[in-house]
């Protein structure tokens, strides 16, 4: 009987072998021999006895038996050489009495290359056993850019944390957002339960991935595992059967898709125009033959309550203003206070119930619940809004608010008359540096002497410094005030004593977005939309030009400087003049931008950076309010994700 598996495994290692051949790859096991030769290292440390996936045992210590084996571990020697008759031996020896003592392997950026047992881990392959007991010496490289290395040091901070060696992901960034998905707060290790428990559900998440063709796509499980639980959660996939992931699976595999293809996020950058709406021939059937949406019935879901916060105020103004353009089409109910993580979910699963299709989410910190009901009700729409979310399964919107902010650094720039201006920010997320930042291009068109000052109103000692200097008299604040509060510190204004005279507002139309989007769906586009970027994430992120953003300035300014506000408002919307167009230099001198052209609207949403004019620094995440570091932690300023924008 071990004869005939020995030739059943040889077969398998003569496809392999063959296999490799035809596509030019390596066809033998690799030697972390020959990997270290050309590789610094930077120490060696043991790490006992550890269960160890077969799928991560690739390679041998030395080179002196790869050729045994095809890559796969199978053999490729015949049947009748003296190793296919240790082989078979040890097979039923195994068979028998088991794996007596571990096997013994070198573990180098997360792979396991054997120093002895090659047998055994061909043949629990060929049986094709999950994991193996190993004595495993671990070799650290020295840190080097490359991506790699990164993500290998990023898994050493993780294996300290959780003693699992089972994940690897092909992006940085992954393994600190597990382990925030899992629920793991900082500064704490898990228990042996904690492990057993992570590898049961990552074991059955695995098994299923896999059935459904995941071992084809250019991804690793870990990849995977970390969208599914995005979505669905880590405590409710742990009570998952593999033909329950398999089904969720298939609601999601979109998701997976777009992994593939970059995390490519699809800006669409102005609203379609009506005519392009009906050009297709189904299209143009439905104008004979009418298959629109009806009626949607839409839930706003606020963080906070209108009558308290200016953005939840400009929010609701939208919805009011929805409500209004569309009589008897859209009925809409708006939900506040929603506490992220606590009952958003709940309250969209009611909402849900109760006959609600459509939701706008306006708050970063609900990109989770979101993100869950996308997956569980596919037929229902789910808008975000916020910036940079890379999942195809629900959209997300925002607004190109940098274009209203360069109109009022110029106004600032021109009245100010000690080229000391002052800006406070409050959220470092995607869009605030380059908010900033046109602030201080446009007040630096005017006057190349000008200085933009830079404070923040989320830091934890919640002290404004900027006001304290006497030469800073013209402010840039916050965009909008909630009802409530009669301060006039809002927009641009000039301190004067104790009271500002304001100058200038940048303003959200929310509902001129809501409009436009809303429209897509009554004139049933919507699905037509879904065919079209099928395994991208959409962004709208619309601007002056759509009347989305604008400003609004004093008619006490100057005849002549209203006049350039007029101008260059219009130069933008026509895209005559763009704001992060030419040369332009960060704090540090480093140039960000050449001549003769513009910044990508990629690079202007993950700006990371500060004009060379600006004076301040943006404030890392544990500097700010406990409010702030959780909108942060989910929308801080990085990189990593590809877009495709001017296309829609």
């Amino acid at each position: 009987m071990s004869y005939e598996k020995y030739n059943s495994a040889l077969k398998a290692g003569q496809r392999e072998y063959r296999a490799r051949l035809s596509k030019g790859d390596y066809p033998y096991l690799p030697a972390l021999s020959e990997i270290l030769s050309y590789t610094a290292v930077e120490h060696e440390v043991s790490l006992g006895v550890c269960e160890i996936p077969l799928e991560l045992i690739i390679g041998t210590r030395m080179k002196g038996r790869t050729n045994s084996f095809a890559s796969n571990f199978m053999p490729l020697l015949d049947a009748g050489t003296e190793f296919a008759v240790k082989w078979i031996r040890l097979y039923a020896s195994l068979q028998e009495e088991g794996l007596q003592e571990p096997v013994k392997v070198y573990e180098f950026m997360n792979r396991f290359y054997v120093q002895e047992g090659n047998k055994r881990i061909s043949i629990l392959k060929y049986l094709n056993a999950y994991s193996v007991p190993c004595s495993v010496v671990r070799i650290v490289p020295k840190r080097t850019d490359a991506k790699e290395n990164k993500i290998y040091y990023e898994f050493l901070e993780f294996y300290e944390v959780t003693g699992i060696h089972t994940v690897n992901f092909s992006e940085e960034g992954r393994f600190a957002k597990l382990l925030k998905q899992i629920g793991t707060p900082e500064g704490t290790k898990w228990t042996s339960d904690d492990r057993m428990e992570f590898q049961d559900v990552y074991c059955c998440f695995g098994k299923a991935f896999r059935s459904k063709g995941g071992d084809r796509l250019p991804i690793t499980v870990g990849d995977a595992f970390l969208t599914f639980i995005t979505m669905f959660g880590y405590e409710e996939t742990k009570q998952k059967a593999v033909q329950e992931i398999k089904k969720d699976l298939s609601k999601i595999w979109d998701e997976f898709l777009a992994l593939t293809e970059k995390q490519t996020i699809e800006l669409s950058m102005d609203p379609p125009q009506k005519d392009v709406l009906h050009r297709s021939y189904k299209n143009l059937l439905n104008l004979i033959i009418p298959s629109n949406v009806n009626r949607v019935k839409i839930a706003f879901l606020y963080e906070k309550d209108h009558r308290t916060s200016g953005w939840t105020y400009s929010h609701e103004l939208g919805r009011l203003y929805l409500e209004n353009v569309f009589p008897g089409r859209v009925e809409t109910t708006a939900f506040e206070n929603v506490i992220a993580g606590e009952n958003d979910l709940e309250i969209m699963e009611q909402a849900i119930r109760d006959g609600y299709n459509m939701f706008f989410t306006t708050s970063p910190v609900m990109v989770s619940a979101s993100l869950k009901i996308a997956a569980n009700h596919p037929n229902v729409i789910i808008l975000n809004c916020s910036l940079n979310v890379s999942h195809p399964s629900m959209r997300t919107y925002y607004a190109r608010m940098y274009e209203a902010k360069f109109l009022a650094g110029a106004i600032a720039g021109i009245m100010t008359t000690t080229n000391k201006i002052g800006y406070i920010a409050n959220y470092p997320i995607y869009g605030m540096a380059s908010n900033i930042n046109a602030f201080a291009l446009g007040a630096k068109m005017v006057n190349p002497y000008v200085k933009v000052y830079l404070d923040w109103s989320t830091l934890k000692d919640r002290k404004v410094h900027i006001v304290d200097d006497p030469e800073i008299n013209y402010i840039m604040d916050r965009d909008m005030i909630s009802p409530d509060k009669r301060s006039r510190h809002f927009g641009l204004y000039y301190m004067h004593g104790e009271a500002p005279n304001n100058l200038a507002m940048t303003t959200w139309h929310w509902g001129k977005l809501y409009e436009k989007i809303v429209r897509i769906v009554l004139n049933g586009t919507w699905k037509d939309d879904d065919a079209a970027i099928r395994n991208r994430a959409v962004n709208y992120w619309w601007g002056m030009s759509a009347g989305v953003v604008d400003l609004i300035y004093s008619q006490n300014l100057p005849q002549g400087t209203q006049r350039l506000v007029e101008l260059l408002r219009n130069q933008i919307c026509s895209d005559a003049l763009i704001p992060f167009y030419g040369e332009l230099k960060a704090q540090d001198g480093t140039v960000r931008n050449t001549s003769e052209q513009a910044i990508s609207p990629e690079d202007v949403i993950t700006m990371d950076w500060l004009a060379e004019n600006v004076v301040g620094s943006i404030p890392s995440v544990s500097d700010l309010t406990e409010e702030a570091q959780a909108v942060t932690k989910l929308q801080g300023m990085e990189k990593g994700v590809e877009f495709i924008s001017n296309v829609r």
